[in-house]
């Protein structure tokens, strides 16, 4: 429906109200537009028919690249340097002529690389000596070192079932197919105890990682995604920045579930001055902050926590804020920083400590609107260029800052969120939520070292996904714990700059030749933190 043009001496108080109701109204029309579609889609779906197709928007509009400069290379296109081969074996002389007529001078030799995979089982039998003593005792001679005790396959082959299954997304049924037609003797169940079992190694490197990100990182990207187990709905929630990724499955997603994947393995409940003061922030009657800091401070385990909550009588509805204070207080004995920056894309289980907003998904539902007509077409593309044009500047200031700029970014972002439309339902909310994030959006002007989207943490967080859609859910506790541990341990060897198959020879062979990666994060922040050596000008 067209709507004639309302000229400005026609707007009035009462032209304008029926406007912001006919914008409402038709919003609502839409919404239930889709809802309709949507079940007559499942309707065709069950009667074994072809829902609605969808057609996507045709290729021949899309923009054509701009044209390259002069020696401007396709992005992706650069290539690594060959010159260090680190599969080089000991070269091979290839003769022109054994028997080269006399006077021919020989000109060196031209090198000529050809790369090759072998693959192929192996089976070692160690005949074990077995003596007995005079006092009719036995003794058995001892395996060679790098054999793993207990187990009946040796480490490059665990460590390629570990890397197939959690860094190729190789399932376990064809991984056990590959292995069967090499020659490899092992059953569905000795596949499972190597993918699950034993592991305690990996678990607490993937531990301490949490712990020396939480120490030396000044923000941290956060974000969560489904993940079922065995049968049932699950959540995934990814802790991430530069230097490390986290990932912890649980059952549920929540703010305390949010504070406890932080505490990492610290089970731990501290009712501290900034425990209650978040309490007193989230307005918790008085009487009840009396009573929670007259009593211990400090709780070990759910159980005491809950026990003490149920032996003051606390309120049902007040119980959930009390946790998420107490996690709090542990945090911050554990060294975490008040001042840790939390971004996020705007859910609200993560507005903890310091929050940061996404840019990129409060300028979304934009996108996503439906114009009813030219003028609503023009009105939504004008405040995303406006949104826009303030974050490329923004981008501009966190690279280079300048507080001499701030006030005027700071003018321009009201102006933005604060400017009239008539189309209150569709424009009018998405201004409405940059003003109520006024702070979480500028947060750059304050810390620049915060990003000013959370793409790296939704990249992160992205191989999870292709896992969950490749395999599905987990069946086993031990399952899971795995597949977060060895993603975590995955993400953050690439972030580190380690081979991840490296990392697992070296850590089930025990060489100890890789430190661990948490000393490397401590490492590699450090030297993000001290500045760069000014080097001396040549007269």
């Amino acid at each position: 429906m067209e709507l004639p043009p309302i000229g400005e001496a026609e707007r009035t108080p009462l032209v304008m109200a029926l406007f912001a109701i006919i914008d409402a109204l038709r919003s609502r029309v839409q919404a239930l537009e889709e809802t309709v579609q949507k079940l007559r889609d499942e309707i065709a779906i069950l009667k074994d028919q072809k829902p609605k197709p969808k057609i996507g928007p045709s290729q021949l509009e899309k923009p054509k690249p701009k044209p390259r400069g002069d020696g401007e290379k396709r992005p992706g296109s650069e290539k690594r340097s060959k010159k260090a081969a680190p599969l080089l074996e000991p070269e091979e002389i290839v003769i022109l002529c054994p028997d080269a007529p006399a006077g021919s001078i020989s000109k060196g030799y031209e090198s000529y690389d050809v790369q090759e995979l072998v693959i192929s089982g192996k089976l070692t039998r160690y005949l074990r000596e077995r003596i007995q003593m005079p006092d009719g005792q036995t003794l058995l001679a001892p395996l060679p070192a790098d054999v793993i005790p207990g187990g009946h396959f040796g480490p490059i082959l665990i460590a390629y079932i570990l890397s197939q299954h959690h860094q190729c997304n190789v399932t376990q049924p064809l991984l056990l197919e590959q292995l069967l037609e090499w020659g490899i003797e092992i059953s569905a169940g000795q596949l499972s105890r190597i993918l699950t079992e034993g592991k305690d190694m990996f678990h607490q490197e993937k531990a301490d990682i949490l712990k020396a990100g939480r120490e030396v990182s000044p923000y941290i990207g956060v974000d969560d995604t489904g993940a079922r187990h065995d049968g049932k709905n699950g959540y995934c929630t990814a802790i991430c920045n530069e230097l490390f990724a986290y990932f912890e499955s649980t059952d549920s997603k929540s703010r305390v579930n949010f504070l406890k994947v932080l505490r990492g393995d610290c089970q731990g409940y501290v009712i501290s001055d900034i425990a209650l003061a978040y309490l007193q922030k989230q307005k918790m009657p008085q009487e009840w902050l009396e009573k929670l800091s007259a009593g211990p401070s400090h709780f070990v385990g759910d159980q005491a926590w809950q026990a003490y909550l149920s032996e003051l009588g606390l309120a049902e509805r007040l119980v959930k804020t009390a946790t998420e204070g107490a996690l709090l207080g542990v945090l911050i004995e554990l060294g975490v920083s008040p001042d840790l920056a939390v971004l996020s894309d705007g859910a609200q289980q993560f507005e903890m400590f310091v929050h940061a907003s996404c840019w990129v998904h409060i300028e979304r539902p934009l996108a996503r609107i439906i114009p009813y007509n030219e003028a609503h077409r023009e009105a939504i593309e004008q405040v995303r260029q406006q949104i826009w044009d303030l974050y490329k500047d923004l981008k501009v200031y966190r690279e280079k800052p300048d507080p001499t700029a701030k006030a005027a970014l700071e003018a321009r972002f009201d102006t933005i969120a604060t400017q009239p439309t008539i189309y209150t339902t569709s424009i009018g909310q998405v201004l409405k939520e940059m003003r109520d994030y006024r702070a979480d959006l500028l947060l750059v002007l304050e810390r620049p070292e915060v990003p000013l989207h959370n793409n790296g943490t939704e990249s992160d967080i992205r191989c999870y996904v292709k896992t969950r859609k490749i395999s599905g859910s987990t069946r086993s506790d031990d399952g899971r714990r795995c597949r977060d541990t060895f993603t975590s341990l995955k993400k953050t060897c690439r972030k580190l700059g380690v081979s991840f198959w490296a990392f697992l020879v070296d850590r089930i062979e025990g060489l100890k030749r890789i430190p661990p990666l948490p000393d490397l994060i401590r490492q590699k922040a450090s030297e993000a933190a001290s500045p760069a050596p000014v080097q001396a000008m040549s007269a």
